[in-house]
């Protein structure tokens, strides 16, 4: 299969077996696309301060910055990126946040099929 360019993906979650399976499932799919992986809202928002991505994988529930306020920071800063919230948290108020930031809201855990619905958002 022909794939356009090479995309760049942020993975932030403070779960590192989520971060690792977001990324083989990616890149068993895309294999050229640029990985870059962050443990915390924080940290995402330092790594996107240095260079643009073109999608991001973003946890809800972390340590210190939520995922939501790094995601409306990370829009400030970065409006073109595409944005696939991750929660295991499926309450109505965080899937209604997600889309008032713009986001796709994908249910955790994290599968081949949750990581499949946030590769369609990404791509349109």
């Amino acid at each position: 299969m022909d794939h356009p360019s090479p995309k760049s993906v942020l993975i932030v979650d403070d779960s590192r077996v989520s971060r690792l399976l977001i990324r083989s499932l990616i890149l068993a799919q895309f294999p050229h696309w640029t990985i870059t992986e962050a443990v915390s809202g924080d940290e995402a928002l330092a790594l996107a301060a240095t260079r643009p991505f073109d999608y991001c994988t973003m946890d809800i529930n972390m340590p210190g910055l939520q995922g939501t306020e790094a995601t409306e920071q990370l829009l400030k800063m970065q409006p073109t990126v595409r944005v696939a919230l991750f929660s295991a948290n499926i309450q109505e108020s965080q899937q209604i946040r997600a889309t008032q930031l713009g986001a796709q809201f994908v249910a955790k855990p994290v599968t081949p099929k949750s990581v499949a619905l946030a590769l369609a958002y990404f791509q349109g």
